[in-house]
């Protein structure tokens, strides 16, 4: 169902390394694709990874285009890229990349609403949990969360 990696040299294999990026990573790129004009769609997320359930996390606004195209179509991709160093001299850059292909799912439960939100406000605004509960609540009804349910992975790196 999946292509193999071209490069095998270049085949990230770590699976320690590869779950650090999956959660340490800033944000990411959505790939979905998009049939009302024929082109892709790519959107940068901020994103939040569940180890236990295999599962990414997101939140967005109620409504849009994104929403729109995932709810005709789940079969999604989401590429994050890790440390990167171009290197000038011999014309190439140093890299790190994860991509996980699943299924989107844009029908959680409130429980599971909530559990992205924190783990959400858990990466990226650590120490300020109690607050984030608070806008949490605040902004309840304008706030989407759906998940990325992770079936299979791809990395590559290029190393020194």
């Amino acid at each position: 169902m999946f292509r193999e990696v071209r490069r095998q040299n270049r085949l990230l294999d770590n699976q320690e390394r590869i779950e650090e990026l999956l959660q340490s990573g800033e944000y990411g790129f959505l790939s979905v694709g998009y049939e009302e004009n024929g082109y892709s769609y790519g959107i940068p997320l901020s994103y939040a990874y569940d180890k236990d359930t295999s599962s990414l996390y997101f939140h967005c606004a109620t409504e849009g285009q994104k929403l729109e195209i995932l709810t005709k179509e789940n079969k999604v991709s989401f590429c994050i890229v890790g440390e990167t160093e171009p290197v000038a001299d011999q014309f190439t850059t140093l890299y790190e990349s994860v991509i996980v292909f699943g299924k989107a799912d844009v029908n959680v439960t409130e429980e599971e609403k909530r559990k992205g939100l924190r783990l959400l406000v858990a990466k990226y605004s650590k120490g300020f949990e109690d607050i984030g509960e608070k806008y949490m609540e605040g902004s309840w009804h304008r706030t989407f969360v759906f998940k990325l349910n992770i079936e299979h992975t791809s990395a590559k790196a290029k190393y020194r």
